[in-house]
């Protein structure tokens, strides 16, 4: 399972969400389950809730995903770059040919969009 962070699930992780901590949990404890945090995605969560970016960063269970060249032209297109680089890493590759499933509290944010997404929200 690949499974990739917005800003808005970042915070709710700092803030205590019990969804979001299992996740995290589950992506350390579990083989076969893998958490993203897109890095301009990081930066926007913590400018929302300061903190969050080195506590997420620090956990074993999450990878950083860097704004690699591929990810800034694919940012470039779109409006926003937190919403983007989650995009952008949710989308097919070789390493996961299913992507991957944007998670958020947000859900709106993502309608027409051609990502799968998992609620957060209470």
């Amino acid at each position: 399972m690949h499974i990739v962070l917005d800003d808005t699930a970042m915070a709710a992780a700092g803030q205590g969400n019990v969804l979001a901590s299992r996740l995290i949990h589950r992506a350390h404890a579990q083989a076969g389950w893998y958490l993203y945090a897109p890095a301009c995605a990081l930066v926007e969560a913590d400018r929302a809730r300061p903190g969050t970016a080195e506590h997420l960063a620090a956990l074993p269970g999450v990878t950083v995903l860097e704004l690699d060249l591929p990810a800034a032209l694919a940012v470039a297109r779109h409006g926003t770059w937190a919403a983007a680089h989650c995009q952008y890493a949710a989308q097919p590759t070789p390493d996961r040919p299913d992507g991957a499933v944007i998670v958020t509290t947000a859900p709106d944010r993502w309608l027409g969009e051609p990502v799968r997404v998992l609620d957060l929200s209470p």
